[in-house]
């Protein structure tokens, strides 16, 4: 009896700490979302925005701020911060975030002892027992779990914030996308003028006598093939418009915004950018999913250690019994205290198992982040050669081509003032310049475009391949068919 007491108040105290420290963990009163973007602003520091906000008073305020940004022009850095505060899919993952976040603050929770009473009767004693047990692993192991835990959180907090990184870059992409096309669209306007003033011309002078009919016919021609082409301009800007307002989460009212006039000015390449071994060393320090694969890793390798040890001892428990005797006669009460431990016999599975398939998970994980690093450095690669060559395509586009063809176009006129031009040599003239600066605004957005996929591969994965250059746009068919 003297022995035991001592005993059992080391454990009581024990387990008193292990319950404090339990307590210590609490689920984050925002979700984990302050983490995910303070980790998003640290990879990327022009990064400006907020994420939707717990608190309803400051997400009223939100709102407000949101329709402040509808009213003016949208700009490319508003597009971002829009996307951020409304897109319902970023918010499903902040919201899973949140739910994880629980759930680890669950699992380091102290299950509930078992209270076990028992009333045992014979002739001439009545036998109460008590006992009370919980499970003694899961208070050995807390400050393990409480380590694997925090780890799991920081990966979990890592992926969203790399999710709040694709989000932005998406943002970025489709309010470029959008820009451009409405640049085009209303430069295949100016296009189609110039066609309907030719075809009006060339109907005049079949009627009177001075152009044949198969002259007339090709001017006709002309403007069947520049109105297909601006429909298409038109249908493009349209469909463009409509993955912005995917991308941002807008809809109704919010929908009707007005965007910028026109791109960013094309810059100069930076010096950072120069070098691609530079950066490509640069992403394998500060990619997101890199940093998220190697915490894996190293979760993964130091729970193998403990893999086997679990599998065999997982169910160890620990009970304390009060057990009262009372003689019926007598009245006579005799009371026995004690402990006991259960200990699972390992007659069957030695743990042999779970160590091959712990060994198993750290090889798949070892695995993922070769696969993670190799892809990032194919990404950069892939991005830096892209960002170079559209930027020179963009820059001939401004610096040559359309020099060229406003000087092609100056000759063109005076020469027309000195009857040395036809009016027919004008007009073909207007609609080659046309098609020249919508090519030129092409070039130019998709510079802007690989802008974004590289900085997006130097701080996290591409959720697409890098933009493609060359393909056939509507300027480039409709010049194509003017000639």
């Amino acid at each position: 009896m003297n022995t035991t007491a001592p005993t059992l108040w080391r454990l009581t105290a024990a387990a008193a700490a292990l319950t404090v420290l339990a307590g210590c963990a609490s689920v984050s009163p925002d979700g984990l979302q302050g983490r995910a973007m303070e980790q998003a602003a640290r990879s990327a520091p022009t990064l400006a925005a907020q994420l939707p906000p717990a608190d309803p008073a400051t997400r009223s305020e939100a709102q407000a701020q949101l329709r402040t940004w509808l009213a003016q022009p949208l700009t490319q850095d508003n597009a971002v911060r829009i996307a951020l505060l409304h897109q319902p899919a970023l918010r499903v993952r902040l919201a899973e975030l949140g739910i994880q976040d629980a759930q680890r603050v669950q699992a380091l929770q102290l299950p509930n002892p078992h209270l076990t009473l028992g009333r045992l009767v014979n002739g001439h004693e009545r036998e109460i027992e008590r006992s009370l047990s919980f499970g003694l692993l899961d208070l050995i192991t807390l400050p393990w779990r409480t380590q694997r835990q925090a780890e799991a959180r920081d990966h979990a907090t890592l992926l969203a914030a790399q999710d709040v990184l694709q989000v932005a870059a998406d943002a970025r992409r489709a309010w470029l996308r959008a820009v451009a096309a409405e640049q085009v669209a209303a430069v295949h306007s100016r296009m189609v003028e110039a066609a309907e003033a030719g075809a009006e011309l060339a109907q005049r002078m079949a009627r009177t006598g001075n152009w044949s009919r198969l002259q007339w016919a090709r001017e006709q021609a002309l403007l069947s093939d520049a109105r297909a082409s601006q429909a298409r301009a038109q249908l493009a800007a349209a469909t463009a418009r409509e993955q912005l307002h995917r991308t941002l989460g807008l809809w109704g009212g919010n929908a009707s915004f007005t965007l910028a006039s026109s791109l960013p000015a094309l810059p100069a390449v930076p010096a950072d950018v120069l070098n691609a071994q530079a950066l490509e060393t640069q992403a394998l320090a500060q990619r997101l999913d890199l940093q998220a694969a190697r915490r894996q890793l190293d979760t993964t390798s130091t729970r193998a250690g403990w893999a086997g040890a679990a599998a065999l001892f997982g169910s160890v428990g620990l009970g304390y019994q009060r057990n009262t005797t009372t003689e019926r006669d007598s009245g006579h009460r005799d009371t026995t205290r004690g402990w006991e431990l259960e200990l699972p016999l390992p007659l069957f599975d030695w743990g042999g198992t779970a160590r091959t398939a712990a060994r198993l998970e750290v090889e798949r994980n070892a695995a993922q982040l070769q696969d993670t690093a190799l892809r990032a450095r194919t990404e950069v690669r892939t991005a830096w050669l892209t960002y170079r060559t559209s930027h020179d395509l963009a820059r001939q586009q401004r610096d040559e081509v359309l020099p060229l063809r406003t000087l092609i176009q100056s000759e063109t006129t005076l020469r027309y003032n000195g009857m040395l031009a036809s009016v027919w040599d004008l007009l073909a003239e207007a609609r080659t310049a046309a098609a020249a600066s919508a090519r030129a605004i092409e070039a130019q957005r998709d510079f802007w475009l690989a802008d974004t996929d590289l900085r997006l591969a130097l701080i996290g994965a591409l959720d697409t391949p890098a933009t493609a250059l060359g393909t056939t746009t509507p300027a480039e068919a409709a010049d194509s068919r003017g000639h």
